[in-house]
């Protein structure tokens, strides 16, 4: 077990409003590693890392560090569940390291509310967490249910490796973040042509997005993928859904869960898929358990 992490979990917009399943797969999952939760009050939307940041960009530095503001007043790092909300914080304290007089002119307007920005806290996606202060061996050690046989189609979307001079995760072209923790869990991780295409949320053209997602899904059946394995909700709303649209407007049936990571490893740490929200999802997992059920049974017989 992990001692002493400490940390402030930012939801953002997405997870408590739509996916509250996400927030309790993290909340379950992150005792048995000895991560303690520090939940503050006062965060708002991050804000969103593309039309907000189109349309105002010092409003959206100002909105940004005002939510780390709170993290640097309590003294603790803040992990995030959602990769926009990473690319948010992470490219603003970026900006305003690189830019005294716009860090200057944030400051100015938080002084209204009786903040002011230092710049001091840290941000991590609670699997870029996992990775550097928990580490793979206390990450395996809280396994008791290894998922062995299922084939986890890998998503990274955009917003967790680029700008990769900003976001410094992992090789923003050939990552391996992912796979080595769904290894970790016992899984077989799948690498497939289209891992790193954008899922479609941020295009303004109706049909682009759905087509994109048709591209994802084919690319991971392709590959014999039981389910796809993501850290973003706004891609698993792309997904989820998209594969629903799919069928209806392309006659075209995936019938892969999406899974985010954190369920993966509540599978994995033991709990029941109602414990990490599973049974929400529209595409549901009873053949990824019945895999389970078959597995632990071999086990148990040898």
């Amino acid at each position: 077990m992990a001692e002493n992490v400490r940390v402030i979990p930012f939801w953002g917009c997405m997870i408590p409003v739509k996916y509250p399943q996400m927030e309790l797969s993290v909340r379950k999952t992150m005792e048995p590693l000895g991560v303690e939760l520090v939940d503050m009050d006062g965060f708002t939307c991050c804000p969103d890392p593309i039309y907000f940041k189109a349309r105002d960009k010092v409003q959206w530095l100002t909105v940004a560090a005002r939510n780390l503001c709170i993290a640097e007043e309590a003294g603790l790092d803040i992990i995030t569940m959602c990769s926009g909300c990473t690319s948010t914080l992470l490219e603003a304290k970026f900006i305003l390291a690189e830019e005294p007089e716009l860090k200057e002119k944030v400051n100015q307007r938080l002084k209204r509310i009786g903040k002011e920005y230092k710049g001091t806290v840290t941000i991590k996606h609670i699997v870029v967490m996992l990775r550097d202060d928990i580490g793979m061996e206390i990450l395996s050690s809280t396994v008791k249910r290894p998922l062995t046989g299922i084939k986890v189609g890998i998503h990274y979307g955009c917003h967790l490796l680029k700008p990769s001079q900003i976001m410094h995760i992992d090789d923003a072209d050939y990552p391996s973040l992912l796979e080595n923790l769904i290894q970790t869990l016992g899984a077989t991780p799948l690498t497939h042509t289209e891992k790193l295409l954008c899922c479609g949320k941020g295009c303004l053209d109706d049909n682009m997005p759905l087509q994109m997602t048709y591209e994802i899904f084919a690319s991971m059946e392709a590959v014999g993928a039981d389910c796809m394995g993501l850290i973003c909700p706004t891609c698993f709303n792309s997904f989820d859904i998209g594969q629903i649209l799919i069928s209806r407007k392309m006659n075209r049936i995936f019938d892969l869960p999406v899974i985010y990571f954190c369920q993966l490893l509540g599978l994995a740490q033991g709990f029941q898929p109602e414990e990490v929200g599973l049974h929400l999802h529209r595409i549901k997992i009873d053949k990824i358990m019945e895999k389970l059920v078959k597995s632990e049974s071999v086990e148990f017989a040898l």
